[in-house]
This record gives C-alpha cells, structure tokens and sequence, in this order.
C-alpha cells in the first residue's frame, strides 16, 4: 500500500489485495482521524477482491470524512470487486471513477 499526499487536502491511498487491505485501511482511518480536514482517493488497481471486514473499515472510513464534509472516491475497481458493491446495495453508497486521475481531478475541484 501507499498512502500519499496528493495536495494539501486529498490523500491518495493504493491499496493492498486481502488479506492486508483491512489493515491498511485502518492505517487510512487512523491518519484521516488525525487530519480530518483530507479527502481520500483509494486505487483498487492491485485489489480483485474484497472480504465484508474491508467493506466494514470501508464504511468506517466513509462515515469519518462523511462527519468532517470530506470526500472518499474509489477508483480502478476491479469487475469482481465492483460486482460485489452491486449486489451488496453499496454501488449507491460509495463514489466509483474509472481511474485515479479522474477521481483526483474530480476532488481537485471540490477542495
């Protein structure tokens, strides 16, 4: 994974294939929890799947940018991955790009 500093407030997050993507999403946690004034690009290029404790720290991670107005856009899903969102209802929850640049781009604009 790689957390970066994309500007003063968007962090770029490259997440890990399970098992390690709920760890490190809770690294992403911990770092917004500290900085709350960040919006969070997570990259799912290297992610095909996801377990329901991902979704879980997703959700979590979600309602912390939610409370301070932040933004979480993900980007580069993965088909299975994105399936999953689909039939679990999330697809509506979450915010999908194609790729990390236009998730970027899109927050550069908000921020």
């Amino acid at each position: 994974m790689g957390i970066q500093n994309w500007s003063e407030n968007v962090i770029l997050v490259n997440i890990a294939k399970e098992p390690d993507m709920g760890e490190e999403l809770q690294t992403v946690i911990d770092v917004i929890t500290e900085n709350r004034a960040q919006s969070v690009v997570v990259d799912f290029s290297d992610a095909d799947i996801i377990t329901s404790s991902s979704i879980a720290k997703l959700l979590k991670l979600r309602k912390v940018l939610h409370d301070n107005d932040q933004t979480l856009v993900f980007c580069s899903v993965h088909p299975k991955t994105r399936s999953i969102f689909n039939v679990t209802g999330l697809d509506s929850v979450f915010d999908f790009m194609d790729d990390q640049f236009v998730a970027l781009a899109s927050l550069q604009l908000v921020n």
